[in-house]
């Protein structure tokens, strides 16, 4: 029945091609045949790898009885979250209205012309105390839908426009103070479990992006001694927690999604690309190698597909022998899994995502002084690059080479941009931050960022989409843009890169210092431009040695390159200003220190530029 399912990009998609509920993918087909019924729309959400998605559509969704029921009264769309970032972003935001548990699988209800009326997630096929069963729910909208649909539709439209004006509203810009970041430390320490390491209780996440704040905070001039040892602490703690207490897979080196219970016990047992680029960040940036190994050897070996780029995620269920189990395979040993199919790895390619890991890896490589790490980065860069731009245009999706009809975010323009400049520096490859600097310059409008197209259904329905601001496990799609054009402005002394970039963290800070927990990347992007501007650049003579390059790369500063006389040349030519004039010296490398891009005479040894 889902045969409209079978040939898609994503592979949540294809797994739900023989429900025999009638699914469309999202797109106006969808909507135009609910307006020819004159029935409402099911929009369901979910992702390859969550749990309760899967469950959901065992027990419902392959019910040809409940399936009956849906095809009859409704329209049914499958969506991948991953795949359609807007469309979960703007069901998310119409959804809290009906429910404060968001989460996934997420099924809104709309009418034909796109307005939500009725929202919840997972439905047990039975009534489970007090939460009605599918069917019920079913029941209960087609009955309003039928017998009050003046009703609906009224409270639809109400809640349309109101999300209209939210979307409009353009939020109060807010300062980075010290006062402002010592609150926050004082909010961020009451909030550890000093018992188990981390923040809140279970279900526990890692938060990797407040993780990477913290860190940052922790070496901070716009704080004072202690608040700066106190914050370090909890960082510590916490790494160190995530690391030994069943998160992370023994075996093969990657961080499972989030824990079951407070003290890091029980996995829950996907594995994203996103939680594991943020957190190999982390532990480099903690000098833990051993742990920052073993997440690179996750992404290379099992996530990394035959196209050269990352795939999204594994699966945590698999079979075990012969017996559907979830996580049954990473309780065995290496030699066990030998003789068990591996979880299925969603081959999908993200863009943004892969942007994250290949800015992750050129920076612990760097870090830890690991060049087959940069190499890495540098060889999925240019198969992202490969797969993912057609004719000048980002995509934000593929399978297998297939392109996604999805419009590419701003999270894929900057998430993709942020790590080829990462890697560019890494590996004086002036060509990827060329193309970095081209993906921000597609998003700048009227000194802000937008990126080039919208979701074409949404823009037809009049719903406005954007960008999802929370920032729990990946940094937000205006968090990264901004933080891309941030970084070009340190590089290029471009005011437009600064004033876009100053713009929109300006409008994020309020949710930042609020609520960091949910809006770790855009505090650390906060902090990084209210703290004093410092450029450091090494034009080497190509030493594996360089005592220079290694102190040069442990000072505090807001960028960093390393590179040699060819490459400095030909990212000035390119317009990289922070190059222009950069040599050695007498044969030796130089080391070149900036504040706001005036620099001090060149200094060739180590005691010099300390």
């Amino acid at each position: 029945m889902g045969e409209r399912l079978r040939d898609a990009v994503s592979p949540y998609l294809r797994a739900h091609a023989d429900n025999p509920v009638e699914w469309f993918p999202w797109g106006d087909e969808a909507f135009a045949a609910a307006r020819e019924r004159d029935v409402p729309v099911l929009v369901s959400i979910g992702y390859a790898t969550c749990h309760w998605c899967h469950v959901m559509a065992r027990e419902s969704f392959s019910d040809p009885g409940l399936a009956s029921l849906l095809n009859a009264g409704f329209v049914a769309i499958k969506v991948d979250r991953e795949e359609h970032p807007e469309v979960d972003a703007a069901c998310l935001a119409a959804a809290a209205a009906f429910t404060p548990d968001l989460g996934w699988p997420l099924n809104v209800f709309m009418t034909p012309t796109g307005r939500v009326f009725h929202a919840g997630t997972y439905s047990p096929p039975r009534p489970v105390a007090g939460h009605p069963s599918f069917r019920q729910v079913l029941d209960a909208v087609g009955e309003a839908w039928r017998d009050r649909r003046g009703e609906v539709e009224s409270s639809a439209d109400g809640l349309a426009a109101a999300l209209r004006d939210a979307a409009a509203a353009a939020p109060a810009a807010t300062p980075v103070t010290g006062g402002a970041l010592a609150r926050v430390v004082d909010d961020l320490v009451a909030f550890e479990d000093r018992q188990h390491g981390g923040f809140g209780g279970a279900p526990k996440f890692p938060v990797a992006p407040l993780l990477l704040a913290a860190i940052d905070l922790g070496r901070s001039p716009l704080l004072d001694e202690q608040r700066r040892e106190r914050i370090r602490g909890v960082a510590d703690r916490a790494l160190a927690a995530i690391r030994d207490g069943g998160l992370r897979d023994p075996v093969e080196g990657g961080f499972f999604r989030y824990a079951v219970r407070r003290d890091w016990s029980e996995p829950h047992y996907e594995r994203m690309l996103t939680d594991n680029a943020l957190l190999l960040r982390a532990y480099a940036a903690a000098g833990d190698r051993a742990t920052a190994t073993g997440v690179v050897g996750f992404l290379r070996d099992v996530l990394r597909r035959a196209g050269g780029a990352f795939g999204s995620a594994q699966d945590s269920e698999s079979e075990v022998d012969g017996r559907r189990s979830e996580g049954g395979y990473y309780a065995l040993d290496a030699a066990g899994r030998a003789r068990q199919p591996a979880p299925a790895v969603d081959a999908k390619v993200l863009t943004g995502w892969n942007g994250l890991a290949i800015g992750a890896l050129a920076d612990a490589g760097t870090r830890l002084g690991e060049p087959s790490w940069v190499a890495l980065a540098v060889d999925v860069a240019e198969a992202v690059l490969a797969s993912q731009v057609r004719d000048g245009v980002l995509l934000r999706a593929s399978l297998d080479g297939r392109p996604s009809a999805a419009v590419a975010t701003l999270e894929d323009h900057g998430g993709l941009a942020g790590g080829l400049l990462e890697v560019a520096l890494a590996a004086g490859r002036v060509d990827l931050a060329i193309e970095g600097r081209r993906l921000v310059d597609a998003c700048l409008v009227d000194g802000g960022f937008a990126a080039p197209a919208a979701d074409p259904t949404l823009e037809a329905l009049g719903v406005p989409g954007g960008s999802d601001a929370s920032e729990g496990a990946a940094p937000s799609g205006p968090t990264a843009i901004a933080s891309a054009a941030w970084t070009l402005h340190l590089l290029t002394a471009e005011p437009a890169y600064r004033d876009a970039a100053v713009t929109t963290v300006a409008s994020l800070v309020a949710a930042a210092l609020e609520r960091p927990i949910g809006h770790g990347s855009a505090l650390a992007l906060g902090l990084a431009m209210a703290e004093p501007v410092r450029q450091v650049v090494v034009v080497t003579t190509g030493g594996p040695d360089d005592a220079l390059a290694a102190a040069a790369r442990a000072l505090p500063a807001s960028v960093t390159a390393v590179l040699d006389e060819a490459a400095a040349a030909a990212f000035a030519d390119a317009g990289f200003e922070l190059f222009a004039g950069r040599r050695t010296i007498g044969a030796r490398s130089a080391a070149y220190v900036c504040r706001d891009f005036v620099c001090r005479l060149p200094v060739t040894d180590v005691a010099q530029l300390a």
